[in-house]
């Protein structure tokens, strides 16, 4: 952890069980499917006033000791415990996580990112392919991971309680 904030700000690097990660900036598609989501996202929770949606870079650490990541966009529903940190970062668990896929880094957040979210209690994440467009849903119940949902272009979120194409 020390390691990791140490980083100059904007370095592109989480850490998941004390092992840091770094990855180079995003492409095009990614950062595009990236603006659509948010946008939808933008509509469904801040204009309702249900909570905020933060988009990357930000850092988001789970735990003090060695899990710090950065989600592609974090959403904070209203009665959240985490808490933001004296430096503007968030510490706690958000209540829904997006990751859009990059080419060279498929299975850290289809594996090993969905796994620490589970652990961590993150009660919905979605990972979306932005070559296919294929969106999947993972809720929370009991504990573990299920998948809600798998769509072409079609959000379908049980926790907001909507679904959007985009």
């Amino acid at each position: 952890m020390e390691v990791f904030r140490s980083l100059p700000e904007g370095t592109l690097a989480e850490l998941i069980d004390n092992q840091l990660y770094m990855s180079p900036s995003p492409a095009h598609i990614h950062q595009k499917t990236l603006k659509k989501i948010a946008r939808k996202l933008d509509v469904v929770v801040e204009d309702n006033g249900l909570g905020e949606v933060i988009i990357a870079p930000f850092d988001v650490f789970l735990d003090d000791i060695e899990n710090a990541v950065q989600p592609d966009i974090v959403v904070l529903l209203n009665g959240n415990q985490g808490t933001f940190t004296e430096s503007g970062h968030f510490k706690g668990t958000p209540d829904l996580l997006v990751e859009i896929l990059s080419s060279g880094n498929k299975n850290h957040d289809l594996i090993r990112k969905k796994d620490l979210y589970e652990r961590f209690g993150v009660k919905e994440y979605w990972v979306i392919d932005p070559d296919t467009r294929l969106v999947m849903v993972f809720q929370l119940v009991n504990g573990s991971y299920i998948k809600t949902s798998e769509a072409i272009a079609l959000v379908q979120s049980p926790l907001l309680n909507t679904q959007f194409p985009f």
